[in-house]
């Protein structure tokens, strides 16, 4: 899918009758498996017992109710089908930085609606936890329009002012408000320390996709000359000569070095790296991810 989402300023919700058009071919890929290799073993659900029939399984033999009524009853057990989802999304003031046309924010905002908007379609409860320098707003897996919308007016909401990013907190919180093995998406940019120990905590019950916001500065510097970059949390400046072809290859360098050491962490502790830029097609990057996941 090649078609662009974001080419004006529109709030999400003035968006959302296109928006829910184009996620009609993202919300099939996902009621259609593309996440079986994510969501193995989501395992059954108890829904009676009926009469034992020649060939059952005698493992499946209710002996409570077969001794109430003197002849064999067996428990029938429905796959798991309705997939709860929820979104992680970081509204920190490093996502709200811009060196292009969009920021981080506005492409992880559009993430976050297309896969809610997805959700609804396919009837899937999601919910949300958005978290800046503090949590801001948390709400467990629903089902509905008017719930989707609840969540596109709050991801419209300019983030709080707020120094630092609670990341960790964010996925603490995750934990205690799932009660039942979910899908996780987690959209930041991750530059915040602190955050593995309670990922793979929240990895270990529900599958979870780790979705980090890039920027095309964050691997190529335009040169222009010696000049000061300022840290937006810490308001630290350094001064760094763009100009010099060996920081230039030394820039790329970390960020190939930090790059591969994000997607480690994030493995190892049994989650799932993707990676977009604010200058990819934010749909067509989740389209690919389902579909390979898919052929998986």
């Amino acid at each position: 899918m090649e078609q662009k989402l974001i080419s004006d300023k529109a709030s999400l919700v003035k968006r959302a009758s296109y928006l829910r058009i184009a996620t009609a071919s993202l919300a099939n890929a996902m009621q259609s498996g593309a996440f079986r290799s994510l969501y193995r073993g989501r395992g059954v659900e108890f829904s009676g017992v009926r009469e034992y029939l020649l060939g059952d399984d005698v493992r499946a033999i209710d002996w409570n109710v077969t001794a109430r009524n003197a002849k064999p009853f067996v428990k029938n057990f429905e796959e798991e089908r309705e997939l709860h989802i929820l979104l992680i999304v970081d509204r920190s003031l490093s996502m709200q930085t811009v060196s292009s046309a969009r920021t981080r924010l506005e492409v992880a905002s559009e993430i976050a609606a297309l896969l809610a908007l997805s959700a609804e379609h396919n009837s899937n409860p999601v919910g949300a936890v958005l978290f800046s320098g503090e949590v801001e707003f948390v709400v467990a897996p629903k089902i509905g329009q008017e719930h989707t919308m609840l969540l596109l007016s709050h991801l419209d909401k300019f983030p709080q002012k707020t120094h630092g990013s609670v990341l960790e907190n964010a996925l603490q919180g995750a934990c205690k408000i799932l009660k039942k093995r979910s899908l996780v998406f987690v959209i930041s940019d991750f530059r915040v320390a602190g955050w593995e120990n309670p990922f793979a905590i929240l990895a270990s019950k529900h599958d979870v996709v780790a979705l980090k916001i890039s920027d095309a500065f964050d691997s190529d510097l335009p040169k222009a000359g010696t000049i000061f970059f300022r840290d937006v949390e810490s308001g630290a400046k350094k001064l760094f000569p763009t100009f010099s072809k060996n920081f230039q290859e030394r820039w790329r360098e970390d960020f190939a070095m930090r790059e591969k050491r994000w997607r480690t962490s994030v493995t190892r502790r049994g989650g799932v790296p993707l990676c977009v830029s604010t200058s990819d097609d934010s749909l067509a990057v989740l389209s690919d991810f389902f579909s390979r996941k898919k052929e998986a």
